[in-house]
């Protein structure tokens, strides 16, 4: 039977961490830094000025990769690629998007309800140089606590009150319909609370979106549902050039290249997961678009080639 994680059981497994973990060198790890680390990255997609900013961390359980897979492929898998087997490390990147007089917040990160070692997104941003506060529309790509959890201020209020929020109608129609929270399983409803909660913050304007829509000039939204009902991952457009922001519909850089057909523990609905996941892979292989991962390793930025029947995912290279 497939289990599904609850957010008591996260904090658990995080909290377990240090006792799990195994020998630096068996691990292959780099020792931790002296200082801070920089926490944005900035680009460009044509004439649309693209800055990447952490919200932090958190560990995830094997579960959220490869629940179908076999255990030792998966842990022979990790090792190879460097990765610890006893954890999923899953990295925060979000896509900050600046046009002429439009700038667009892709998700607000999980603020202080969720792990300690994220919920920066507001700090790192005002580091960049960004005031946060001036944002003028959010898009939310689903309601799971690290993508919008951050949405309320210590006086549950919205975060960014002036700036106009969006979300998929399917997303907002799922986790809003009467009574959902008394038909899910007891260890989801802490997460239909939660969203529930997020969505209907004080202060925040809500616009609901559906495939295709233009959210802004050159910002698409694209319907990828599976990891949640009303998923939503985002298109940036400017002149020739595009870019990707694949939300979680594609949330580990290695293993979802390798085998797309792998699916997690908080994935909604396995099979449209996996074809979602299939149909943005081909489509960034073949147009060469390169994608932002918010799970992928710090930035998360990078390109999708093809290899044999899979993928390899490609770091960008870093423009100084």
């Amino acid at each position: 039977m497939l289990t599904r994680p609850t957010r008591r059981d996260l904090l658990k497994f995080a909290a377990a961490m240090p006792a799990f973990a195994m020998p630096l060198a068996a691990r292959a790890e780099l020792g931790p830094p002296t200082g801070d680390q920089p926490a944005h990255f900035r680009f460009s997609v044509g004439e649309t000025r693209i800055t990447i900013v952490s919200d932090g961390w958190f560990p995830q359980p094997l579960s959220a990769l490869g629940l179908n897979a076999d255990e030792a492929e998966k842990a022979a898998f990790l090792e190879a690629h460097f990765l610890p087997t006893d954890e999923i490390v899953g990295h925060t990147n979000h896509v900050f998007i600046e046009n002429g007089d439009e700038s667009v917040l892709i998700d607000v990160g999980s603020g202080n309800r969720f792990f300690d070692t994220a919920g920066r997104l507001i700090g790192n941003m005002e580091s960049a140089g960004i005031d946060p506060f001036a944002t003028s529309k959010v898009v939310i790509t689903h309601a799971h606590p690290d993508h919008i959890w951050g949405i309320r201020d210590d006086f549950d209020e919205a975060i960014i009150p002036d700036a106009e929020y969006i979300i998929g109608e399917a997303e907002h129609a799922y986790w809003t319909q009467d009574g959902l929270v008394d038909r899910v399983a007891p260890e989801d409803q802490q997460f239909v609370l939660g969203a529930a909660n997020s969505i209907a913050v004080d202060g925040a304007d809500w616009s609901l979106g559906n495939d295709g829509d233009e959210v802004a000039p050159g910002v698409r939204l694209m319907a990828t549902h599976g990891h949640t009902p009303g998923h939503m991952s985002v298109m940036v457009e400017s002149g020739d050039a595009q870019l990707l922001v694949l939300g979680d519909a594609i949330t580990h850089a290695f293993g979802h290249f390798a085998h797309p057909e792998w699916y997690g523990s908080m994935d909604s609905d396995p099979e449209a997961t996996v074809a979602s996941r299939r149909a943005l892979l081909d489509m960034a292989a073949t147009d060469r678009i390169p994608v932002v991962g918010y799970h992928f390793p710090f930035p998360g930025v990078g390109h999708v080639m093809r290899d044999g029947d899979a993928y390899r995912f490609v770091p960008a290279l870093w423009r100084f």
